[in-house]
């Protein structure tokens, strides 16, 4: 990705805000808005923040199973399983 490509200042994104939007069904990627040569915000389309936000919630889940695992919280397999069995 060039990333120069997506970085503008304030004024595009007040003056291009339609343009943006409908640049963003072709090309999902951000864009980096600048103010006084500073970046400040990025502005993405609502289907790749959807998916940034579910990745984030399943590295969570990934984390706290990883420190419950550390913390001895789990139990073999094939009891597990067999717990199923027995449930069913």
């Amino acid at each position: 990705m060039k990333l120069s490509n997506k970085i503008h200042p304030i004024s595009y994104l007040k003056s291009h805000a339609s343009k943006i939007i409908k640049d963003f069904e072709d090309n999902r990627t951000p864009l980096i808005i600048t103010q006084n040569g500073e970046a400040k915000m990025v502005v993405m389309d609502i289907r790749t923040y959807e998916e940034q936000i579910e990745t984030m919630a399943f590295l969570k889940l990934i984390n706290m199973g990883k420190k419950e695992i550390s913390q001895g919280k789990f139990q073999p397999a094939k009891d597990f399983f067999a717990e199923m069995d027995n449930d069913g």
